[in-house]
């Protein structure tokens, strides 16, 4: 699976009808949040590694009504706490 992050802008007063479509009507949205700053919501996705993340976000996502734009950031490598010597 590919990891991926949204940032949405959107148009004002639809960041909340924004955040219900991609938890209602997107398959592939886990968590979706409210952010301050440029942008007013970030969502993670997962997509099958033959699935094409910038064809997702252009033929999907884009075509929500409310989006203004969006910024994709695409995660390489996750994290996981490990063992640590003497702990």
């Amino acid at each position: 699976m590919v990891p991926f992050f949204v940032q949405f802008k959107c148009k004002l007063g639809m960041a909340y009808e924004v955040a219900a479509r991609l938890v209602d009507d997107i398959e592939n949205t886990p968590q979706v949040y409210s952010t301050s700053g440029q942008f007013d919501l970030i969502a993670r996705f997962h997509l099958d590694a033959l699935q094409d993340p910038g064809l997702f976000v252009t033929e999907v996502l884009q075509r929500i009504e409310g989006v203004a734009e969006t910024h994709t950031i695409i995660g390489f490598n996750a994290f996981t706490p490990r063992h640590k010597p003497g702990a």
